[in-house]
């Protein structure tokens, strides 16, 4: 699995105006589901997010987890992760998981990622989705399992 995780200061995503899920401090996670993932990797996935230390501690040093912080996560699924730029200029998706096992991938990621003790908050799944955040720092990584 592919994710990308933003600290952020507060996020949410809405769809068709609505509100689906917004959070405070925490993290934005876009996640893509790999056509060769399993339920394994997205559980080592969220494990090693959610004691991933982005987070600045008492020194202003980036040493402490969400968990340690109390925050919570936005996860948006986001099979664009998957483009592969290495050929002229459309990119192309077929690494991606196919969109039945990548729902599934990306669902049971944001489970595991709530069994982890974070509280998540989620956007839906092949929606046209708005996503706003606020970048605290910035920091933004990119982890694949």
């Amino acid at each position: 699995m592919r994710a990308l995780v933003q600290r952020v200061s507060e996020a949410a995503v809405r769809v068709d105006g609505e509100v689906l899920g917004q959070i405070g401090p925490g993290l934005m996670i876009l996640v893509c589901a790999m056509a060769a993932d399993t339920e394994a990797k997205a559980e080592k996935l969220a494990a090693r997010i959610a004691r991933m230390r982005i987070f600045r501690d008492a020194d202003g040093r980036m040493n402490l987890s969400v968990l340690d912080t109390g925050g919570a996560a936005l996860v948006i699924s986001q099979f664009t992760l998957a483009a592969d730029t290495s050929r002229g200029n459309r990119p192309g998706f077929s690494a991606a998981a196919p969109p039945d096992r990548g729902e599934g991938l990306y669902e049971h990621f944001a489970h595991a990622l709530a069994a982890q003790g974070v509280p998540v908050a989620k956007g839906r799944f092949g929606a046209d989705m708005k996503v706003a955040l606020v970048n605290d720092g910035p920091v933004t990584i990119w982890i694949e399992s």
